[in-house]
């Protein structure tokens, strides 16, 4: 009998181990980066949002993402190390805070207290700190929120009011469903936008800046 169940064992083995090596296989391939331009419907891009560069730039990246995400931390690294090295983009951030880090909702308001009380440049140093210092996946303490106040030089006072007054809540909602219509179900997730031409390129996930690079020249040739 041992014999007889040896041969059909060894045969549902090895198919568990080709499935396997397929999903394995499918997760490994660089599919997160769509190379293939297309044209799709994305919220447009103003000057009331959180933007590094200008907005006349030739292109445009439109990044969804979560402050406590440890992808998004990575990719936050990425993006800033490309944009300093190119500048010739623009960088537009918009909350997608995830159900699973439930921390990030208010992280994401915070950074709008520090752009009502300190401007662009002050949600930016916030967004930063933010990603330097937290440890991801709901790490970050709250009582560090009014901290990065303090370091970027707002008044910490006029900051706690702000966080607690709920007055960005629709700021966030409109970015989360601006998201979702835009296709957006993780983060991070980046559309690069052509304003010329309107031709996108859809970067998922925390690519490299080899991936990045390649993305914006594609859309710029």
């Amino acid at each position: 009998m041992e014999n007889k169940l040896s041969q059909p064992v060894a045969i549902i083995i090895a198919g568990i181990l080709v499935a396997g090596a397929i999903v394995l296989s499918n997760m490994q391939k660089p599919s997160d980066t769509e190379k293939e331009v297309k044209k799709f419907e994305v919220a447009k891009v103003t000057q009331d949002e959180h933007i590094r560069g200008s907005l006349s730039s030739t292109i445009i990246a439109i990044e969804y993402s979560d402050t406590e995400c440890p992808f998004c931390k990575v990719f936050h690294k990425t993006m800033t190390e490309v944009f300093n090295e190119r500048g010739d983009f623009a960088w537009v951030y918009r909350h997608f805070p995830l159900s699973i880090h439930p921390k990030a909702y208010n992280e994401a308001i915070a950074t709008e207290c520090a752009a009502d009380l300190g401007g662009n440049n002050a949600f930016w140093a916030y967004m930063d700190r933010i990603f330097e210092i937290t440890p991801s996946n709901d790490g970050l303490d709250v009582n560090e929120l009014p901290k990065i106040a303090t370091y970027i030089g707002l008044n910490v006072s006029e900051f706690e009011t702000c966080l607690a007054s709920g007055k960005y809540d629709s700021a966030v909602a409109e970015d989360i469903a601006s998201g979702e219509a835009s296709g957006v179900r993780g983060t991070p997730h980046t559309i690069l936008l052509n304003q010329k031409t309107g031709e996108t390129v859809i970067v998922s996930g925390a690519q490299p800046k080899e991936a990045i690079n390649s993305a914006i020249d594609s859309l710029l040739k």
